[in-house]
């Protein structure tokens, strides 16, 4: 065995682990301290170079004369088997194959004016870039951007991209964490991507995952057992961010969000299920990422954003109050509301709403409807205060990769709702004082599923089929009669196929016409002075009141001059039953605008647009008062002397 030298990086790493280049050659360095010896065997055929110990576990070598694109792998104890490295830059074979250096400076960046993300203002997009274009691929990807940017999207959120077995694949299974799936191209193609995405004004944010890895490809065990928790969650194992020997697992996670932003000029992350990343440590792991996140962009800002089942606000609180430090929150209390008022449908976990307009309404006034109350279906309370937190900091939505999927066809919610409450709902969550999220195909009402699918070895993929059908039985539709066997298999080639988004319907008129719908609501949340003040929260407050159980208003008025001359009330009404008629009015949020005084109210958007399919709109209010709020419709209204 090797003797130890003093545990320290060399001046020129950037990160704890993988293979950098430097000074005529490349660096290797793995932690494996449960290991007497460590190799490193060059893909070129030459002998292994044998790795010098250092203290806390680590191993590194530098070899000279070799550079980017070198292949390798790890050998343990001078066994046969070798192993692909743990922060493996690519792996152009797939996890099971050999590790290739990437030399990250190579890529032209020509982003150096961007500037990065801050809270406010955003649209977002979900896409999976296997099934977003026809090729599949970072180039297809890069081709569509221009499109979003037309549609008013200026963030991108990305499925998970590292490395997974298979063919195809959500990416919640990565098993190597720095290195981008061979499956979509090259590291420096989406490297293109994100330097394109710059380029247009739109930003870049990463789905990843920390709380657990796939079960098939994963080496960490093999070079330390001391990588994983005790700890049980939804997927197996959870890593050990708190136990014996925690300190450099947390570095290669702290590491792996620096990287993304650093060698990615990445905007931000979405942390997946942070409910399941356990830590007792006195600063938690999830604000730990954050702030080297955050550190490794240079002064450009970052949107981090969680997915957090049971709503625990503290995680966007600031660290002074003893937060997070996080951006954002995922809002499902809003997603399920609004499906069950669409559908009617109040299965598993929908089963803890009514779809009425006191909730839907009540999440763009409040964030998030459990706050601390009891849930029926988790039976426990559920949920934290809201109170203090700007609305900017909720991502609502009524479609993501995970709501499309739990449902027996995997439909999108259009197939399943009316065209005029839809079209209703969606203006709600576009011009909401919220972030909003958009998946992939929803701004033209995409006839594409989106399945869940992903392709294992034939043992495992017959345990995620089980797996997946399991879950699936919760929802009462999906148990009945021989409906699990319409339960499309994960491993499936054609049912990724199937998911694939068809960007030829898009001229299709009833499709053409939604997307004009989305258009129009993102332009005018962008260009509307009240509505641009509401989502800043700068002097424009927002009320709400439910006029039935169907229909509701959203007013925005104008508290503050310097909110901008052209500033006015508005008025957004979602009726989502049958016409309202109102000849008294006891609501006071109907009463005349403000500005000015007792000027009445004239429609400046509606739903009921033909070019959106709709059947027409007249004004709600009449000359003496009365109302008559249309059916399956949304309508914003503002004070006559503005339009």
């Amino acid at each position: 065995m090797n003797p130890r030298v003093p545990g320290h990086l060399p001046t020129r790493r950037r990160f704890a682990q993988g293979a950098e280049l430097g000074d005529g050659g490349v660096h290797f360095r793995v932690w494996a301290p449960t290991h007497h010896k460590v190799d490193v065997v060059l893909g070129d055929g030459q002998a292994g170079h044998s790795l010098r110990s250092e203290e806390d576990g680590y191993w590194s070598v530098m070899i000279k004369g070799i550079g980017a694109g070198t292949r390798y792998r790890y050998r343990l104890d001078g066994e046969a088997v070798e192993l692909s490295d743990p922060a493996s830059r690519f792996l152009p074979e797939g996890p099971h194959g050999p590790s290739e250096v990437i030399d990250p400076r190579a890529f032209p960046w020509t982003d150096g004016a961007w500037t990065g993300l801050s809270l406010h203002g955003h649209v977002i997009y979900e896409l999976h870039v296997g099934t977003f274009s026809p090729e599949g691929t970072w180039r297809g990807a890069t081709d569509r951007l221009a499109a979003l940017k037309n549609l008013g999207v200026s963030v991108v959120e990305l499925m998970p991209v590292a490395e997974f077995p298979g063919r195809f694949g959500w990416g919640y299974d990565g098993v190597a964490w720095f290195a981008p799936t061979r499956l979509y191209g090259t590291p420096d193609e989406f490297r293109h991507f994100v330097n394109q995405a710059h380029e247009l004004g739109i930003g870049v944010i990463l789905d990843v995952v920390y709380n657990h890895l796939g079960p098939d490809g994963n080496t960490l065990e093999r070079f330390s057992p001391h990588y994983f928790s005790r700890q049980e969650n939804d997927w197996g194992r959870g890593l050990n961010f708190d136990g014996e020997h925690s300190s450099p697992v947390r570095q290669f996670v702290t590491d792996n969000a620096a990287y993304w932003i650093d060698e990615y000029h990445l905007d931000g992350l979405r942390l997946d299920a942070t409910q399941s990343i356990g830590d007792r440590s006195p600063e938690h792991i999830i604000t730990a990422l954050g702030q080297r996140a955050r550190l490794a962009a240079g002064g450009r800002r970052l949107l981090i954003i969680a997915e957090n089942e049971p709503q625990d606000t503290n995680l966007v609180r600031s660290t002074a109050v003893g937060g997070l430090g996080l951006d954002a929150l995922c809002n499902d209390d809003f997603h399920h509301s609004a499906v069950v008022a669409l559908t009617g449908r109040r299965q598993a976990y929908y089963s803890d709403y009514h779809g009425t307009a006191n909730e839907w309404l009540g999440a763009a006034k409040h964030g998030f409807l459990f706050q601390g109350q009891r849930s029926a279906w988790q039976k426990q309370r559920r949920g934290h205060s809201t109170r203090g937190l700007p609305l900017a900091a909720f991502v609502a939505f009524l479609e993501n990769h995970d709501q499309v999927a739990n449902s027996l066809w995997s439909a999108r919610l259009w197939q399943e709702s009316s065209p005029g409450c839809h079209r209703a709902m969606t203006a709600l969550l576009l011009l909401g004082p919220w972030t909003p999220l958009l998946f992939q195909g929803q701004e033209w009402n995409a006839s594409s599923p989106f399945y869940y699918f992903a392709d294992h070895h034939p043992e495992l993929a017959q345990q995620v089929r089980k797996g997946r059908e399991t879950f699936m039985l919760q929802f009462a539709g999906c148990a009945a009669g021989t409906a699990r066997e319409r339960l499309r298999d994960p491993a499936s080639a054609d049912t990724f196929d199937a998911s694939r988004l068809d960007w030829e319907e898009r001229t299709l008129p009833p499709h053409e016409r939604a997307l004009r719908l989305h258009q129009d609501l993102l332009a005018l949340r962008r260009s509307d002075p009240t509505l641009q003040a509401a989502h800043a929260q700068k002097g424009v407050s927002l009320e709400i009141a439910s006029l039935t159980p169907t229909c509701g208003v959203v007013r925005y008025f104008v508290d503050s001059p310097t909110t901008g001359a052209t500033a006015r009330d508005r008025l957004l009404l979602i009726n989502l039953g049958p016409d309202l008629d109102l000849d008294s009015v006891a609501e006071p949020l109907l009463s005349p605008p403000t500005t000015p005084a007792q000027a009445p109210w004239r429609i400046l958007w509606c739903s009921e647009d033909p070019r959106y399919g709709g059947s027409g709109c007249a004004e709600p209010e009449s000359k003496d008062g009365a109302w008559k709020i249309p059916g399956f419709a949304a309508v914003l209204l503002g004070p006559l002397d503005y339009v």
